[in-house]
């Protein structure tokens, strides 16, 4: 079975500065995740998945926590050249800051680590047709599983979407 693992950093743009006293990587409170989130770094074990045209390359818009516990990603993506417009619900799991969703086959999104004003860095686990890929963000999460700096795709200057807002 192959294993792709793609990582997605979110990045907030805002004044505040970070301070790595305020990371929280369990016991998340979902609710202050919500907001507008620009993606800034991804990374793959399978590069074409999130390559120009990858399935995997999103860029994430805004995150909302909603009553039901679930979260809801605007995001858009490249089809045939043109920026589409996504909105998907992931369903929470049992597990704090776990989710999951159909699209591009079953997945688990969860967060690995935020401090909810600057970052927030997801894991993202896709299964389908037999093989399970992973997407992770920033470079410290990212070694953990396995993945070096040639994995890791800026994102911060390839959105093409962003001037089509």
């Amino acid at each position: 079975m192959a294993l792709l693992l793609l990582s997605l950093g979110l990045g907030l743009i805002s004044a505040q500065e970070f301070n790595p006293h305020t990371v929280v990587q369990r016991n998340y409170n979902m609710a202050r995740v919500s907001g507008v989130w620009y993606s800034i770094f991804m990374a793959s074990d399978d590069l074409n998945r999130i390559k120009d045209d990858g399935d995997l390359r999103v860029f994430v818009r805004n995150i909302e926590h909603l009553k039901n516990g679930s979260l809801r990603f605007d995001f858009q993506c490249m089809v045939q050249g043109e920026c589409v417009a996504v909105v998907v619900v992931c369903k929470k799991t049992e597990k704090n800051g776990e989710y999951s969703i159909n699209y591009e086959g079953e997945n688990t999104v969860a967060v690995s680590e935020t401090d909810y004003n600057v970052f927030v860095t997801f894991h993202l686990q896709n299964f389908r047709n037999g093989s399970e890929t992973n997407v992770l963000a920033f470079e410290e999460t990212c070694r953990k599983y396995g993945l070096g700096s040639q994995n890791i795709v800026d994102l911060t200057n390839q959105d093409p979407c962003y001037s089509k807002r």
